[in-house]
């Protein structure tokens, strides 16, 4: 046998090899998942450079609103061409997060996942009202086992609600951050809610993102009295 088809023997065997290591293994499925993590972040960084792609065309003019829009509909539709071809598979949240609407927080790299488990309410602030609560109840009610309440760093929400000027330009977006950790407790308070939790069919954390890297904290201590659920 030649030397050059005793490399691609070996080259094959080690194919295979690592291939029932990826499917067949618990260590080669976590590293198909830190890589798939990996790989998105690769994605976002391929991306995130590309002023030339953003909506203002290399930012040499301003564009009108129906611009934008035009533009989000084309990249929708490359998007759900890309999905149509790579499909996935659907899966059921068992996660149920209230996160700020900040755009730079972003739940794929919150929870290195990008699969389905997540219900997701996004308000400024992680604000709540009694519509939210019956929200997460309802998911609660469809199998969610866990439910995280956010806040995070830098949060313009609560800046405009700590300003006396800008409480004076949005006072029921101050006024709902004020009750936000009284918003909270109404919602353990709610007799599904509390019997989940007391039957430990469910649990509720509270924790601070530190917005820069995503990395989830402890709440600040000041900032909410309910530094007991995290």
């Amino acid at each position: 046998m030649s030397k050059r088809r005793k490399l691609l023997g070996v080259g094959v065997v080690a194919v295979v090899l690592v291939l029932v290591w990826l499917l067949y293994t618990d260590s080669g499925r976590r590293a198909r998942f830190v890589l798939g993590g990996g790989l998105v972040n690769a994605g976002y960084m391929l991306q995130d450079p590309l002023e030339s792609y953003d909506f203002q065309e290399e930012h040499r003019h301003h564009i009108s609103p129906d611009d934008v829009w035009n533009e989000m509909q084309q990249q929708n539709s490359l998007a759900a061409a890309i999905r149509g071809w790579l499909p996935r598979t659907v899966r059921h949240p068992l996660v149920a997060l209230v996160v700020c609407m900040d755009a730079r927080i972003d739940i794929n790299d919150l929870t290195g996942d990008t699969r389905r488990y997540y219900y997701v309410i996004r308000t400024a602030g992680s604000v709540l009202s009694e519509r939210e609560e019956e929200m997460l109840e309802l998911a609660v009610d469809n199998g969610v086992e866990l439910v995280v309440f956010t806040t995070h760093s830098d949060c313009a929400a609560e800046k405009a609600a700590a300003s006396p000027e800008t409480r004076q330009r949005y006072p029921a977006l101050a006024q709902a951050v004020d009750e936000r950790d009284e918003r909270i407790h109404e919602f353990l308070a709610r007799p599904t809610i509390a019997s989940n939790i007391a039957a430990g069919k469910l649990t509720v954390k509270l924790v601070n993102i530190d917005t820069m890297t995503e990395r989830m904290l402890p709440p600040i201590p000041e900032a909410s009295d309910l530094g007991a659920l995290h």
